[in-house]
Parts: structure tokens; C-alpha cells; sequence
């Protein structure tokens, strides 16, 4: 699993290795002072734990480099942003 780590993609998804380590760092805290984990895991390694959370865009650094959660609905607005609307040409 620590693989991951060294995968470029991996660094790039959440803004470089810096902003990978603080992610991690600050999800592991959360997860030792008891906060649940967000994806199912079949290990106890919490380290397991966070990268599959990072993988699967659950856990994000937000711009006060706090770890934020993936919501449904915000993976709905995002996903309804991506979308782009049906253009008639003659509405133009």
C-alpha cells in the first residue's frame, strides 16, 4: 500500500508531497483520537486506512490545510458541474 506514495498521480491528486504529508499526518490524528474511517478496510493499519481514504477522494486538505470530508453532496455539485448543459443552436 505505501506504494502509492511514491506514485506521481498520487502526489498530484492532493497538490504535492508536502500537502501528502500534512493529509496524512493530520487524518492518522484523527483516526487515534477515534474518528471512523470513511472506507472499508479489512486491516487495522491506520496508514492503509488513510492512503485508501485519499485514493477514493474521500479526505481532501482544504485552503486552511484542514483535512475536510468528501460529502455525497458535494461529490453531487461536482459532478452536476462537470456535466455540461444540452445547447440547442438555435437558443443561440
Amino acid at each position: 500500500m505505501l506504494e502509492e506514495l511514491k506514485d506521481e498521480e498520487t502526489v498530484n491528486k492532493v497538490g504535492g508531497r508536502f500537502k501528502l504529508s500534512t493529509l496524512i499526518q493530520k487524518r492518522l490524528v484523527q483516526l487515534n483520537q477515534g474518528s471512523r474511517a470513511l472506507v472499508n478496510a479489512d486491516t487495522h493499519d491506520k496508514m492503509s486506512i488513510v492512503l485508501k481514504e485519499i485514493l477514493q477522494d474521500k479526505i481532501f486538505l482544504n485552503t486552511d490545510n484542514e483535512v475536510e470530508r468528501v460529502t455525497e453532496l458535494d461529490l453531487d455539485a461536482t459532478i452536476a458541474a462537470a456535466e455540461s448543459p444540452d445547447l440547442d443552436p438555435s437558443d443561440l
